[in-house]
């Protein structure tokens, strides 16, 4: 399908964006200001007309008469300078030669590319033959500075993204004090936020909570998207629920503090803005100089939450997501939750021998092989591997795992030191801190200065001489600790506020060489669990690991959250064996139907469990691969929210309707009652489940049937097939 996405009615002023299913109406206003008309549904599509909404109090510029026809403070606006007569949250702050920091744009030009343009060092989702890119192109006049606005449409996925430049083409330094990506403006405030919550071991919670009067903020000070708030989040209808309702969604290309800023203003109005903010963020802009903000990204549909979620998962696996580095996606054995930093040759080459007889495909060694790492005070920055626990070399090990036909994966932390290293003491301006002041450690480590090109150089050597020449094929990158004290020792005192976003920027570039000089293997992406589960590290990683949290009951809302703004396909989810719980066949069987949300891996101290939970993981691996391209690759219908019930109930669909995997997870104990799970998009026909029972199209619209009990662990799946006549 070809879209001509973009045109501009050069009578009345105005741009339309098409997408699929949605359109989006921008207006200049005498030629200069560029208000929003309407983002909705595209069929029967009515919006109205541009009039001015004069208020007391308002302030304005003549524009050849005593009455206005803009006002900025009650228009609706593309996007908003600072101290412009606007007084609800600015887009854009730049503080300029004369000390102020009043941000007035005007409208100059536009123009309409196919494709998009590239933004220098900051990951961004790829074009496809239908993608179109519109520009604004407006200026302030004092400062001389060209503001950019981009609109990146993607059609088929019913998405445009956005992102902004500022150019300084005048004759004097400016600083740029705050930027946001992405400005809304909707005509009304009934609607209800929906966003992520929590903490380590307990990130995406999802709230939804009405808008009120005044300003709802999710944000990051964190160096990282953190698992305190994600970027995305939801504006939608009261009555929206997982199938029906309008509702809009938002996330930022991101993986660094960020502001998601919501204001109901005086008329009644809602601005949503997805950006850098001001708060941990500063650019100073030398004259002749362009500065790119990341990109955000918004969708919107009229069928609800579900419809939303597809949404972005077309999104995130058509534009945003590298390459599947395998044929299929391995289902692995972790050795984290089973032996800590406790490791060495001849313990891996028994958990190899057991995911060998298991069908596991691959064994990843977590932490503890490198340095004098017994512990996590001590070798951070240290990469090489520790010669008493590997006598006999990296190479020689891995070699002997792949003898037995097993792939090998390894954990890494570069962007971290620990004080108790040989790198540290070598170079202890290395790390984030601020000058005169003692640096704070969290779990006994420092940040380093990924912003430094010295400090990059060093990890690029360090990694090239570790595991250049041994067959790894899988790295998980993890990130254990929160920036703070930002500051660098590379910057100038007029530059230090710069150090957050630098530090992105170094990190960004750091990835991208490593999976440039480690090409095929797979990267997974960690942060302490789900710490940067955000578009920007899913531009280099294949999965990100979901959360440090296995227990499966909090994993079923977890996963449930984290499908609304992101695919299966990004979720790393492990059975893990608490309390040696995995010998109870009923406990080991929801453990393994809650991770098969995502991508399953495991979690357990394989050689040291019973041989009938390997023979019954060797069964779950075998049921895993004939739902696999359902579960990573399919359309995904939220049944049930966790978050309003004692179970989570969601259904995988190919595009044909052919195949379904229906998912009952119980999470809580419940009283014995009868359960419905509806499949509302299956079609007229019958179906075949795996144990030979027919079901009519109408039957499993009206709904599949199970009982609660008075367990925390009770699970069923539905496999169905369309029977063709």
């Amino acid at each position: 399908m070809e879209f001509k996405c973009i045109s501009f009615n050069e009578e009345k002023g105005i741009f339309s964006i098409e997408t699929a299913n949605t359109l989006y109406v921008t207006q200049i206003i005498n030629g200069k200001h560029p208000v929003h008309l309407y983002y909705g549904k595209k069929d029967g599509a009515q919006y109205p007309e541009y009039e001015a909404n004069i208020m007391s109090f308002s302030p304005f510029s003549p524009t050849g008469g005593s009455w206005p026809n803009y006002i900025a403070d009650t228009a609706m606006l593309e996007y908003s300078g600072y101290d412009s007569g606007d007084y609800r949250a600015s887009s854009l702050k730049i503080n300029n030669k004369n000390g102020d920091s009043v941000t007035w744009l005007e409208y100059k030009d536009y123009e309409i590319l196919a494709g998009r343009r590239e933004i220098p060092g900051i990951p961004y989702a790829d074009a496809d033959d239908n993608t179109e890119t519109l520009v604004l192109i407006c200026e302030d006049e004092l400062t001389k500075c060209t503001v950019k606005l981009y609109y990146t449409v993607f059609p088929r996925e019913d998405v445009i993204s956005r992102y902004v430049t500022v150019e300084n083409n005048g004759d004097a330094a400016v600083t740029i004090e705050k930027l946001m990506s992405l400005t809304l403006d909707l005509p009304n405030c009934n609607y209800d936020m929906i966003s992520f919550y929590g903490n380590h071991y307990y990130e995406r919670k999802m709230q939804r909570v009405p808008l009120h009067y005044g300003a709802q903020n999710v944000f990051s000070r964190r160096g990282a998207s953190s698992h305190q708030f994600n970027p995305f989040i939801a504006i939608c209808d009261k009555s929206t629920d997982e199938e029906q309702g309008g509702v809009y969604g938002f996330n930022f290309v991101w993986s660094g503090s960020f502001l998601d800023e919501v204001e109901v203003d005086q008329t009644g109005s809602t601005r949503v803005q997805i950006g850098l903010g001001e708060e941990n963020f500063s650019w100073h802009l030398d004259a002749g100089e362009t500065f790119a903000s990341p990109e955000a990204v918004m969708t919107y549909t009229d069928g609800g939450l579900g419809q939303m979620a597809r949404n972005f998962h077309k999104f995130v696996n058509g534009h945003i997501l590298p390459p599947e580095p395998f044929d299929c996606r391995p289902v692995v054995i972790n050795t984290w939750e089973a032996c800590y930093f406790w490791i060495n040759e001849a313990e891996m080459l028994r958990f190899a021998d057991a995911a060998k007889e298991s069908d596991i495909d691959m064994l990843v060694m977590d932490d503890g092989w490198f340095g004098e790492r017994n512990g996590d005070h001590a070798a951070l920055g240290d990469w090489f591997p520790n010669k008493k626990k590997f006598p006999n070399g990296l190479k020689a090990f891995v070699d002997k795992v792949k003898e037995r036909g097993i792939k090998f994966g390894i954990w890494i932390e570069p962007e971290m030191v620990n004080e108790d290293s040989d790198l540290y003491r070598a170079h202890p301006e290395w790390c984030i801190r601020c000058k005169d002041r003692v640096p704070m450690e969290s779990r006994w480590q420092l940040v380093l200065d990924m912003g430094n090109p010295d400090v990059r150089q060093y990890l690029k050597d360090s990694l090239t001489k570790a595991f250049d020449g041994i067959d790894i094929d899988y790295f998980k990158w993890d990130m254990n600790r929160h920036i703070s004290q930002v500051g660098s020792t590379i910057l100038s005192p007029e530059r230090q506020k710069e150090a957050n976003f630098r530090y992105m920027l170094g990190v960004y570039e750091f990835y991208q060489w490593f999976v440039d000089h480690f090409k095929g293997a797979m990267l997974e992406n960690c942060s302490g669990g789900g710490g940067r589960y955000d578009l920007g590290m899913m531009k280099y990683s294949t999965m990100i690991w979901t959360s440090d949290n296995t227990v499966p009951q909090q994993r079923v809302q977890i996963q449930y959250s984290s499908m609304l703004g992101y695919p299966a396909s990004t979720m790393s989810c492990h059975v893990s064996n608490h309390k040696n719980i995995c010998e109870v066949p009923r406990e080991l069987k929801y453990r393994a139907e809650v991770a098969m949300g995502g991508a399953l891996g495991y979690e357990i101290h394989l050689p040291n469990v019973s041989d009938t939970v390997r023979k019954t993981i060797k069964e779950q691996i075998a049921t895993y691969r004939k739902y696999e391209d359902l579960i990573l690759r399919g359309e995904y219908y939220p049944v049930k929210s966790p978050f309003d019930e004692s179970y989570s109930a969601y259904y995988y669909m190919d595009e044909s309707a052919d195949k379904i995997l229906v998912s009952y997870l119980q999470w809580k104990a419940d009283e014995e009652r009868e359960i419905t799970v509806k499949v509302a998009k299956a079609k007229d026909g019958r179906y075949r489940d795996e144990e030979g029972r027919v079901y009519e199209g109408k039957e499993l619209r009206e709904g599949l049937k199970v009982l609660s009990d008075d367990t925390e662990c009770n699970s069923k799946m539905w496999y169905l097939e369309f029977i063709k006549e």
